[in-house]
């Protein structure tokens, strides 16, 4: 077995792990802080928006001789508006000039193919009015909103309802630190990242729901024993499914790493390049919100109810009780050589078999059946 595979067995038989409920005020912190910067980003620099979006032009132009920087401020010379230009793998250019008439739209591309020396019938000209953007826009929201709604309602279903709200602050979480970023870099916002980020909200959710199956099967019955919080046992669960939640990610990451860094060098930016970019920040995103956020919310959550706090009261008065009465036996003096779990069972004993956690039984003196009759007659 590979040393990561020891160490998810490990965590499983919860030998190691890690207090990641223990310490969630931290990652709380850490993800507010992420959160508001996304959001001054987003308040501040805005959002660029495609044409597909605002409208406007875009030129395709075969394998030019001019650099991308040249043709950019020849296109903001013919058509008075900013460009923007992509270099494609091919040795082409795409040209994007926002707010173009389409009246004049023949104009700027013959005024290009006399600046970049390449002939007009070689270009390739699309033109995308603004109302089609808008539709493109209310479509995406309404299919959010209808994902969003079915999200809940499934995992309020399924699970419970503090679940569910867990999953859904998770999924906010990762859509605002997606746009943030793009806000903050500048990446442009086309119909592939509009698909991208539709794409990421099922993988948010893997692993989300992945954690909470393990944590509703180990809190059946929790109430009934004396050994762990609500806290704890959904710590446990989560240091379970680290390691397979690592394990998918990676896996998920390296090929949209592949699309983003290589397809786009290879193929150029395009609809690939918008699609794979958001898919790959927001899986990111996505493996720490199910890992940081959502479980330890959900702890937070069923920690407030009064069964679950008659239990935290309960484990802390027998771990003191445990305390003291260790305490006690060594100040006795107690001998070294002791075997611990040996003697009598307290009332607790068939909970702690339950949890995997059973001391070494004292076997019963072996009889000495020498010298006894056998019931024969000699």
């Amino acid at each position: 077995m590979s040393r990561l595979g020891s160490l998810g067995a490990r965590l499983y038989r919860g030998e190691v792990g890690y207090d990641f409920v223990g310490k969630r005020m931290i990652w709380y912190g850490i993800s507010i802080l992420i959160t508001i910067t996304a959001i001054v980003g987003l308040g501040v620099r805005g959002l660029n928006m495609g044409i597909e979006f605002s409208g406007g032009a875009v030129f395709t132009t075969p394998k030019a001789s001019v650099s991308s920087s040249q043709a950019e401020e020849a296109a903001e010379k013919v058509s008075g508006h900013t460009a923007h230009v992509q270099e494609l793998g091919t040795g082409g250019l795409r040209i994007q000039i926002g707010d173009v008439d389409p009246q004049k739209a023949d104009q700027i591309k013959a005024d290009l193919s006399e600046d970049l020396n390449i002939p007009a019938n070689d270009i390739n000209a699309d033109l995308v009015g603004p109302s089609w953007g808008e539709q493109i826009a209310n479509k995406a929201w309404t299919g959010l909103g209808i994902f969003m709604a079915l999200v809940v309602i499934y995992l309020a279903i399924a699970f419970e309802w503090r679940m569910a709200l867990a999953a859904l602050v998770a999924l906010i979480h990762d859509l605002t630190i997606t746009v943030g970023i793009y806000a903050l870099v500048g990446f442009e916002v086309s119909v592939g990242t509009v698909i991208g980020l539709l794409t990421i909200l099922g993988y948010s959710l893997y692993d989300t729901v992945v954690v909470f199956d393990g944590l509703k099967e180990a809190s059946k019955g929790i109430t009934k024993q004396t050994r762990f919080t609500y806290s704890e046992i959904a710590n446990r669960s989560l240091n379970g499914t680290l390691v397979r939640s690592i394990n998918t990610t990676v896996v998920a990451l390296l090929p949209v790493a592949g699309l983003l860094f290589i397809g786009g060098g290879v193929l150029g930016a395009g609809m690939l390049n918008d699609i794979s970019l958001s898919l790959f920040v927001g899986l990111a995103a996505g493996a720490y919100s199910s890992i940081f956020i959502a479980t330890p919310l959900v702890a937070d959550l069923k920690e407030r109810e009064p069964q679950m706090k008659a239990l935290a009261k309960r484990v802390r008065a027998k771990r003191a009780a445990a305390a003291a009465k260790g305490a006690g036996e060594e100040s006795e003096g107690a001998p070294q050589d002791a075997v611990p779990g040996e003697g009598a069972y307290d009332q607790d004993d068939d909970e702690a078999a339950a949890a995997g956690v059973v001391g070494q039984r004292a076997q019963p003196a072996s009889r000495n059946r020498r010298g006894r009759p056998s019931g024969k007659r000699r």
